[in-house]
């Protein structure tokens, strides 16, 4: 996403000079992020510093935490959980499925589930694509959150990881009974695959809202707006910066603070 410019174990509990509050919970360092859940420490990594210090402003937090009628929350591209993290704290959310193909960052994922006793998660280190299998995705040092699948140049990554991928078959038998969901893309340039074995699958005509990420150096906004509108959605609102920014796809036409 577009950064803007408990049970366990006892905690115990101390602010430092931030503001923010560390806890040690099941034997796990983290810290109370700004969004309210847990999150195991990562201090090196800049997506675990926007994630804390709440740099994601509170579009899609705001509707996980609002939304009153039963859903689904699909995490495509779920990194550390925090969006994950926040839907399972809603009552109203049923099942969470979070997608998170690069195994240390997965690790994360998991110590966070066990961290907030998120029991409606389930974590799957795989990357959705276009073929079922193994795949490869670049990996920034430093930068947990600018993980891609697309094209990239290898003088420009630092390492390569090898992932599991699952495509349209495979997410079909793992997302039979998700409805009413609420999608978040955030994949780094490999947004319309997603959407496409989505579409496969069957479950982009059970999705209600979408939160998807566009930088327009290699995503054509107006080709996903023209598939999301062939698909019943009506409600398109931007939040970010001119180029890099947020989108939330809605089935009406209601208002979203675009902040």
């Amino acid at each position: 996403m577009q950064p803007d410019q408990t049970e366990g174990g006892t905690a115990a509990i101390y602010p430092n000079n931030t503001g923010i509050e560390r806890a040690t919970i099941s034997g796990i360092r983290c810290v109370k992020s700004r969004y309210g859940v847990y999150l195991k420490n990562r201090w090196t990594d800049a997506t675990f510093h926007f994630c804390v210090f709440g740099r994601y402003g509170t579009v899609l937090s705001d509707i996980l935490n609002n939304t009153q009628a039963d859903f689904t929350f699909i995490d495509v591209g779920a990194n550390q959980g925090l969006y994950s993290l926040i839907a399972a704290r809603n009552p109203a959310c049923q099942k969470v499925y979070a997608f998170e193909p690069v195994a240390n960052t997965y690790q994360y994922l998991l110590d966070n589930v066990l961290i907030n006793q998120a029991h409606k998660i389930v974590p799957v280190n795989a990357a959705i694509s276009d073929k079922e299998g193994i795949g490869q995705i670049a990996v920034q040092r430093g930068h947990s959150g600018a993980a891609t699948l697309r094209e990239f140049n290898p003088l420009l990554v630092s390492r390569t990881d090898t992932i599991r991928t699952i495509d349209g078959s495979g997410l079909v038998r793992l997302l039979a009974e998700a409805n009413n969901c609420i999608i978040k893309i955030d994949v780094e340039g490999f947004e319309s695959t997603v959407l496409d074995q989505l579409e496969k699958a069957g479950v982009l005509e059970r999705a209600e809202t979408l939160f998807y990420e566009i930088d327009e150096k290699w995503t054509d906004p107006a080709e996903i707006e023209s598939r999301l509108r062939a698909l019943g959605f009506k409600g398109f609102v931007r939040s970010g910066s001119e180029l890099h920014y947020d989108v939330t796809a809605t089935r009406s036409q209601v208002s979203i603070s675009s902040q």
